[in-house]
């Protein structure tokens, strides 16, 4: 179907969803001036591929910080995968972050407290 690109800025992550694989990747730092212009594309191409590619949807997110209107963008995205999970989707979520930054995990911890679906933090180096 189709890939979703998003290049990233200082205040944007980079976002990139691969409809072939099944892959939506988000990167960076996401304080954008309209969260909505940035998210609602996103949210767009997850609900197109939850209902269009009847496959598994990952999420691999290596998100730094989060403005508030970006978390509520975030939540938006884990409130579709968790429709999904319980119409039978296989949907994953895996957060990965610099074990450095305890902050980043424990916004993470935040998030998997209200989902259901396999949901991974994943430290690294």
């Amino acid at each position: 179907m189709s890939k979703l690109t998003i290049s990233g800025s200082q205040s944007t992550p980079t976002i990139e969803g691969d409809w072939d694989t099944g892959v939506l990747s988000m990167q960076g730092d996401s304080y954008p001036e309209n969260s909505y212009d940035l998210y609602n594309q996103v949210i767009e191409w997850v609900e197109r591929f939850l209902a269009d590619a009847q496959r598994p949807l990952t999420l691999e997110l290596s998100l730094l910080y989060l403005n508030t209107s970006s978390i509520r963008a975030v939540m938006d995205i884990f409130d579709l995968l968790e429709d999904a999970h319980r119409s039978g989707g296989q949907v994953a979520v895996n957060w990965h972050y610099d074990r450095r930054n305890e902050r980043v995990a424990e916004l993470a911890e935040e998030f998997k407290e209200d989902c259901t679906f396999p949901f991974a933090i994943v430290p690294h180096d």
